[in-house]
């Protein structure tokens, strides 16, 4: 798989109604950041319709959509939780939980009838979703003796990088966040400003 140095996500929740031979299928869509956010979600959910007889979801994180999982909640095996996911597959997303919860209506739709049912339902719930792409970047903390910040200025000025800065008594510490197609060339450049440290301290 080609690495991304950018991820998609959707910029804003949603929610649709389906309905196939009498069942209801309601379907939501979340932009989350962590399994927390998605416990909080799903706790939502079954608080909001606690009568529903499934409440099948599928989500992806991470920028490199390295946490993901399916549930069929009682829905036959892969029937639900996986064509929720392949929807949100199909659309190059992550940072994002889609639920649908069912309401039975008295007509068994069968293996195909279940995947088209939650499948459509995710995918006509993410139609109603904006989409956005962000740039992967790289954390760092630079530091240097107090007196000598013209340094990082200047060399984040050079790669039109923003800083915040932060509070330390012992010396002057700021944090940049650096898109990844940069990091090389500000590492090399770095290496000149012999005053000036750097720590790494995440991705996002």
């Amino acid at each position: 798989m080609l690495f991304s140095d950018a991820y998609h996500t959707i910029n804003e929740n949603a929610e649709c109604l389906y309905k196939s031979k009498g069942s209801k299928f309601y379907a939501f869509c979340y932009k989350v950041h962590s399994e927390e956010d998605v416990k909080e979600k799903l706790n939502g959910l079954r608080q909001r319709y606690p009568d529903a007889s499934h409440h099948c979801y599928a989500y992806v994180l991470h920028y490199d959509k390295s946490v993901f999982r399916v549930n069929d909640d009682g829905e036959p095996s892969n029937t639900a939780g996986k064509p929720i996911l392949r929807q949100i597959q199909k659309h190059d997303l992550t940072n994002i939980l889609v639920v649908v919860v069912r309401y039975f209506g008295g007509t068994l739709l069968g293996v195909p009838g279940l995947i088209e049912a939650y499948s459509q339902s995710a995918l006509e719930c993410l139609s109603l979703c904006s989409i956005s792409k962000h740039q992967i970047v790289e954390k760092y903390e630079l530091s240097c003796p107090f007196g000598l910040e013209k340094d990082i200025y200047k060399l984040c000025k050079q790669f039109h990088i923003n800083l915040s800065v932060k509070q330390n008594q012992e010396c002057f510490c700021a944090e940049i966040k650096i898109p990844l197609q940069q990091t090389g060339a500000f590492k090399q450049q770095l290496k000149s400003y012999y005053q000036v440290s750097i720590k790494y301290t995440g991705i996002e």
